[in-house]
């Protein structure tokens, strides 16, 4: 028998939310990619629903999925040893907008149905057998996969507060404590998110978050970007994108306002909130845009503090914040909202509860920062690894296969 937080030689089927061919930072790929090291792993693409192919048929992406319908390339994709990228051969209606239950419930089912035909395809032509089937925070496409595809587990990532977010609203209520009760496990990222899953699925457990940190390391020689060379210090900043869904203008304007000393640096593309906000006509509030994700580093390195300056609302209090490992990678300080999911940072970050409160922790954050805090953040970033992340998938897994076989055998 494999170690605990090890499974070796196994087949895994992984749903989600996002394709391989998604343009952004991809959690489930970078699980996909570990669970490969030792594993067989099928990567499946979610399948084109109908309006897409009405509407967005010129983007390259459709077109390809539309070649693979249609039977003029094939959908299953070699990424390299261990690991394949299936392009489902079928299309999803748009359901989502039906509110009548019943018929969505049966036009999501037919959905879930051909998507499973297709999967079941891959699965044959590759020899799959036994499979883990893992899904990544998806509630209506795979709801009823694990009735098809008949897994020996079916694992459900919970790892983003997604009925704060309108899509999901209206049908996701309904359907996403029905998919967590009927997962053989559910694994999530903050120990918020984990006690929601508990009052539905008590096999629940918190597996924390991996992270890539390959770009954010402290380079040997530090290189300011051209557009901050000008801005005084100390430097305030900010990386990521700017929605008001997330984040506090009201916060930063205030920081703003009562130290117009402090440069406030933000760099990220804006929603309408931000692009219309009294911060654009403050002098000491600087917007640089975006940035390519190899060039983020060089701005948070030239960050004095850096925030995470979140509103509290359903999608915010008890997500994972990615951005605040990859500060502590570069050994900065921190000053961010105190939420539910930020308690795992509590003893490396200072957390506030009021705008006021900013500005004094921003405060003593310029007065505490030293090499030995410097070093004891990059610790801590760096043991957010996804090799960690999937050791702690592993146990959950091996213990409910084994619970389970021995529930077998106590029944012979």
């Amino acid at each position: 028998m494999p170690d605990n937080d090890e499974i070796r030689n196994s087949d895994i089927v992984v749903v989600s939310q996002q394709p391989w061919d998604t343009d952004i930072g991809s959690t489930c790929k970078n699980i996909a990619e570990e669970f490969s090291k030792k594993n067989r792993v099928l990567y499946v693409n979610n399948a084109l629903d109908r309006r897409a192919w009405l509407k967005e048929r010129a983007d390259p992406k459709v077109q390809k999925r539309i070649a693979v319908i249609r039977g003029k390339e094939k959908g299953l994709v070699s990424i390299k040893e261990n690991l394949w990228n299936l392009y489902p051969d079928c299309i999803a209606e748009s359901v989502n907008w039906i509110k009548i239950r019943p018929v969505f419930n049966a036009l999501n089912k037919r959905n879930n149905r051909l998507f499973a035909r297709s999967i079941q395809k891959a699965m044959d032509e590759l020899g799959f057998k036994n499979v883990i089937l893992f899904n990544d925070n998806d509630i209506f496409r795979p709801f009823y996969l694990k009735e098809f595809l008949k897994p020996i587990i079916s694992v459900y990532l919970f790892r983003d507060v997604m009925l704060g977010v309108d899509y999901w609203k209206f049908h996701g209520k309904k359907l996403e404590p029905a998919l967590i009760a009927k997962s053989d496990v559910v694994v999530t990222n903050t120990e918020y998110i984990a006690r929601y899953c508990r009052q539905f699925n008590p096999q629940s457990y918190r597996v924390g978050q991996g992270c890539n940190l390959d770009l954010f390391r402290i380079p040997e020689n530090k290189v300011i970007p051209p557009d901050m060379a000008s801005i005084p210090r100390p430097v305030i900043g900010y990386v990521g994108a700017l929605v008001s869904l997330r984040l506090d203008v009201e916060i930063l304007a205030h920081i703003a306002a009562q130290r117009p000393q402090w440069s406030i640096v933000l760099v990220g593309p804006e929603d309408e909130v931000f692009r219309n906000s009294r911060l654009h006509h403050m002098n000491n509030v600087h917007f640089l845009g975006t940035k390519k994700p190899g060039e983020l580093p060089a701005y948070i390195n030239t960050f004095d503090v850096c925030l995470n300056p979140q509103v509290i609302n359903e999608t915010t209090i008890g997500n994972y914040p990615l951005k605040i490992d990859e500060y502590l990678a570069l050994g900065k300080p921190v000053v961010a909202t105190k939420t539910d999911g930020m308690s795992i940072f509590e003893e490396d970050t200072y957390l506030a509860e009021t705008k006021e409160q900013y500005v004094s922790l921003i405060e003593q954050a310029l007065r505490d920062d030293n090499e030995a805090l410097q070093k004891k953040r990059r610790t801590v970033a760096l043991s957010h690894s996804w090799e960690n992340m999937v050791k702690a998938i592993y146990r959950v897994i091996n213990n409910f296969l084994e619970s389970k076989k021995n529930d077998a055998s106590n029944m012979e």
